[in-house]
């Protein structure tokens, strides 16, 4: 989804005689490049004239804390301006202390709670906020927000009804801007990124403000109100009040798991930060990878659409460069193989649907590497904690990442018969590996993950000959056909 924001012009506020700048964003049903866009320039801003504007709008307060918060006087706030206005509270647990919206204002029969709990006295329906909206527009109004004239309000639906596939937000301050960021979703590649832009275009807004939508719009989410928000709002749709020090500090715990929890069912392993900063929520070398056990050379990631998962890239690449440097210290000849060397051909690095490093090496040094000495009678664990074993399917040897997670790297025996490269078993997992040795001399050397690693000479013969024709420039699915879609 694409957000334009524009920024109107300078208005002034009855009773506070303050300038107020707002934004608009609009969303796109697109993933493509960056649309610029010149806003029309706007002198005045008139009041919508088709219905009263609390027969257009509800009001809904998500995001607040039942250990301290400010919603009773945010509530009264907009219910002393719009006193017929509809006001729809949405928690996960009724606020304790309870909410105090003042009994002397008639306009309280107008405030309903919703608790999103399940419970066996509430029927689903009525635990279902968008159900209880009626109106055309929703806005979601931060906790500790003030308003004091009708005219913001009205401002923001006379700009959507310019754009209604949008939505327009303003600041709660006239003295605090909004950030605009730019987010990009990759359920393919398990990421989500945000960074800093300028310009009229966003994703989403940094900072506190109000967000006017459609309530069509609100209905197309998957999960309209997961907490944290806004932020899972920005996400799907892609996508201060003082506290006390405790509290603060409370806060951004309760914040950092909600994310977490976010990020996870997402299914989103990478996030980089606006800042540049990079967050994991993948697999680590004390837990198992990201995918169960591999079928016909299939991980289940490929049946969902889905390349391999970052955090197993990058521990991939940490277990071959350690293998690399291992089995050069020992003197062994190897080779990158198969779809690896197919990988640094065409990016210098892993495919990024591959879930192992494929090594050839020559049997003859076998006996100069410790580990693959001692692998031969039983797993072992080298001292930088990589685990090295014999392979079951085949006579060939694995290195896993660690003993919890393994993500591994492939190391296959060759030696020379009759001027082919040939082995002593057929790997069971891995065929049409047998080659001329004329490829070994004299032996080439190519970029892959970072560093500079031995391989056979005239590349592109050699992974033809593997592979077919057009290997490099068209790779494939190690079993495409087994996919349920094209």
């Amino acid at each position: 989804m694409r957000i334009k924001f524009t920024r109107l012009i300078a208005f002034v506020v009855v009773f506070a005689n303050v300038i107020v700048i707002y934004y608009s964003l609009r969303l796109f049903v697109s993933f493509g490049g960056f649309q610029a866009y010149t806003p029309p320039t706007i002198k005045t801003v008139t009041k919508p004239a088709t219905k009263h504007i609390s027969k257009l709008v509800t009001i809904i307060i998500r995001e607040f804390e039942s250990f301290e918060n400010d919603v009773s006087a945010t509530v009264q706030s907009f219910l002393n301006v719009f006193p017929n206005i509809q006001v729809i509270i949405v928690y996960d647990s009724i606020p304790y202390p309870a909410l105090d919206i003042s009994s002397r204002n008639s306009s309280v029969k107008n405030v309903k709670g919703v608790n999103l709990s399940p419970s066996l006295k509430v029927p689903f329906i009525e635990r279902y906020p968008v159900l209880s909206i009626k109106t055309k527009y929703v806005l979601f109004v931060p906790d500790s927000t003030r308003i004091n004239s009708r005219q913001i309000l009205q401002s923001m639906v006379s700009e959507l009804t310019k754009q209604p596939d949008g939505i327009v937000v303003a600041p709660v301050s006239s003295k605090k801007e909004l950030g605009c960021l730019r987010v990009n979703v990759n359920i393919r590649e398990w990421t989500l990124k945000y960074s800093l832009i300028k310009g009229n275009v966003c994703d989403a807004v940094s900072g506190k403000h109000l967000a006017l939508m459609e309530t069509e719009l609100l209905k197309q989410l998957p999960d309209p109100f997961l907490l944290p928000f806004p932020h899972s709002l920005y996400v799907q749709t892609s996508p201060l009040f003082v506290k006390s020090h405790h509290a603060q500090w409370k806060q951004k715990q309760v914040d950092n798991e909600r994310l977490k929890h976010l990020y996870k069912l997402f299914q989103l392993k990478e996030v980089v930060r606006e800042t540049g900063t990079t967050e994991w929520y993948g697999c680590t070398r004390d837990t198992p990878r990201c995918f169960g056990p591999i079928l016909d050379l299939m991980p289940s990631y490929l049946f969902e659409g889905k390349w391999t998962p970052p955090c197993c890239l990058s521990n991939l690449r940490k277990t071959a460069k350690h293998v690399f440097n291992s089995l050069d210290e020992a003197g062994i000849r190897y080779w990158l193989e198969a779809g690896s060397l197919l990988g640094a051909m065409r990016s210098g690095d892993i495919l990024p649907w591959d879930h192992d490093v494929d090594i050839g090496f020559n049997r003859d040094d076998l006996l100069r590497s410790q580990w693959l000495k001692k692998a031969k009678d039983k797993p072992v664990v080298d001292s930088k904690g990589f685990l090295w074993e014999k392979a079951t399917g085949g006579n060939f040897y694995r290195v896993n990442y660690s003993k919890t997670n393994k993500i591994y790297v492939n190391l296959f025996p060759f030696y020379s018969k009759n001027g082919t490269m040939t082995k002593d078993a057929w790997f069971t997992s891995h065929k049409n590996m047998e080659f001329p040795d004329n490829f070994l001399h004299p032996m080439s050397s190519i970029e892959f993950v970072g560093r500079q690693v031995p391989s056979p000479n005239n590349i592109r013969d050699f992974l033809e000959l593997k592979f077919g024709r057009g290997a490099i420039e068209s790779p494939e699915y190690p079993n495409p056909s087994r996919l349920p879609f094209p």
